[in-house]
């Protein structure tokens, strides 16, 4: 290879590097490599179940994961469905949405549901405060 491809190679992946997102913490890998930490959804009506939370109506404790669950008496506590009605959706620090599209839109596609929610309600409350303060013009 000659100097300048080589040159241009070295550009061009300090350019790649540059647009890629933080390298993701040691947690993070650890936690999406982790199926223990999943959570799972309900297909049949949406309902998350969520190993950091378990769940009190059924006296499951917070740490459990989905494969300890007891799969002949496991149900889904909104709709009753059994544990096959269930798909791992990943960790929740996963952001949301079908891989191939993550890279579409204005960065809003790779922020996670909580990131989101804030996004959505504070732009919310900002454009509420906006219209409070149009009482103070005369």
């Amino acid at each position: 290879m000659s100097d300048e491809s080589q040159a241009s190679d070295n550009v061009a992946a300090a350019d790649s590097e540059a647009e890629a997102p933080q390298a993701p913490t040691e947690q993070t890998l650890a936690e999406a490599s982790d199926p223990r930490t999943h959570r799972f959804e309900c297909r049949s009506c949406g309902y998350v179940y969520d190993p950091d939370e378990g769940v009190k109506k059924l006296a499951i404790p917070s740490g459990t994961a989905f494969e300890d669950l007891d799969v002949a008496n496991f149900r889904c506590p909104v709709c009753r469905s059994r544990v096959g009605a269930f798909r791992d959706i990943g960790p929740r620090s996963k952001a949301s949405g079908f891989e191939e599209n993550l890279n579409y839109g204005l960065g809003v596609n790779r922020l996670t549901p909580g990131q989101k929610n804030v996004l959505i309600f504070g732009g919310l409350l900002l454009g509420f405060a906006f219209f409070l303060s149009l009482y103070s013009l005369r």
